[in-house]
């Protein structure tokens, strides 16, 4: 007969062909499936590139499995890796919050403090009179390229949308040079200075802590926004309201300064290009290959022999079932291929189930779980031990 390393082409795939373990196992595939389907007593219609067909399939069903289990576990920690050449079967993967960190990026730009798109600083030309203005129309651009441009016309074709009103610098009068309302001049200047705060009265030196300061001026500030007219505005839809109604001393050069947020373009961050985007994505795209059958351990090996029988076996019964029987002199030979198709199939699930169970119990948050029980469960019975005297 010839063996596996002498036949041209002996499996659909070639995927192990080249693995000098899977060759050796391979020729001994053939004698044991031969053997567990009865071949010596009644001959067994499948020839060896069939068999050797179901055992690659059965190593490709094992590396799908396992990598399953990888790709649950490690998949948040190479997400926007670069696929390319790159083969992670067999590799141990380092656990990152790279993850987490992208996940959080929108609640660090809402806040300022971070993120991946930046805020557009624009103005309005203030007029005397005029309190209502068009977001979309008369906010232009403070500075660079698009300088005094109309925001919402710079916006790339196809990007626009709504704009974001972050922060409308309109403020009233600070209360910095009133809240040091017991100050001499010299220890206004030196509290101007914030390094401390104090005041004279008679003979007696006073020393005040800082936010001594900080609640002064917030009450101030309350009274001023409560008695005074109050600076505020209103955002309704595309219109801006501000209050008071403008004069021509309203604002310095007669602009009202306004931060914006462009629509954000989930795959195009501003001002960088982040190369992130065209990586790892999801388990679709996940590198990994099949496992090379000499670094499977010899459980694993049990498995694919025994998967691989399976698939013989619903093969075998595939190949019988096409003639229910044969007839023979004074009677007809009845074949059993449904019951070999059925019982094929079922071992096969049942191999896939016990695989599946074990496997879960591998991901990297159950190991964790199981660790932390065993540490629980050593304390109980930490709590039994005598301590020694010393």
């Amino acid at each position: 007969m010839p063996l596996f390393v002498n036949t041209i082409s002996p499996t659909p795939f070639g995927f192990f062909d080249s693995d000098t373990v899977f060759q050796e196992e391979a020729d001994g595939m053939v004698t044991f499936v031969k053997r567990k389907l009865g071949d010596d007593v009644l001959s067994v219609e499948l020839t060896r590139k069939e068999i050797w067909a179901c055992f690659e399939e059965a190593c490709c069903e094992y590396s799908r499995l396992i990598h399953e289990t990888k790709i649950t576990s490690e998949l948040t920690n190479v997400l926007g890796l670069t696929t390319g050449s790159q083969d992670f079967t067999n590799k141990y993967a380092k656990q990152t919050l790279e993850f987490l960190l992208r996940k959080s990026e929108p609640y660090a730009t809402e806040a300022f403090i971070g993120g991946s798109f930046n805020a557009t600083m624009g103005y309005v030309d203030l007029v005397n009179g005029q309190q209502d203005y068009d977001i979309y129309s008369d906010v232009k651009v403070l500075s660079g390229s698009n300088a005094d441009e109309v925001v919402y016309e710079t916006l790339a074709t196809g990007s626009r949308g709504k704009l974001k009103v972050v922060e409308i610098f309109h403020f009233e009068p600070l209360a910095a040079q009133t809240f040091l309302l017991n100050a001499s001049n010299v220890t206004n200047f030196l509290a101007t200075n914030f390094n401390y705060e104090s005041y004279v009265n008679s003979t007696v030196f006073y020393v005040l802590p800082i936010f001594e300061d900080v609640l002064r001026r917030g009450m101030l500030e309350s009274a001023f926004r409560v008695r005074r007219s109050n600076y505020s505005y209103e955002v309704l839809g595309s219109k801006l309201r501000i209050y008071p109604i403008p004069t021509t001393d309203l604002q310095t050069g007669g602009k009202l300064y306004i931060k914006l947020m462009p629509p954000h373009d989930p795959y195009r961050p501003s001002s960088y290009t982040d190369d992130t985007i065209y990586g790892i994505s999801g388990p679709s795209n996940f590198p990994l290959g099949n496992i090379p059958f000499k670094t499977i351990n010899q459980p694993g090996r049990q498995w694919i022999r025994q998967y691989a029988l399976a698939l013989c076996k619903e093969l075998l019964g595939l190949i019988r079932s096409k003639f229910q029987s044969i007839p023979i002199p004074n009677a007809d030979l009845q074949l059993n291929g449904e019951a070999l198709v059925s019982q094929g199939r079922e071992d096969k699930d049942k191999l896939i189930t016990q695989m599946r169970e074990f496997l879960a119990n591998m991901t990297h948050a159950k190991l964790l779980e199981n660790d932390a029980l065993a540490a629980e469960n050593l304390q109980k019975q930490l709590k039994y031990i005598p301590m020694p005297l010393r």
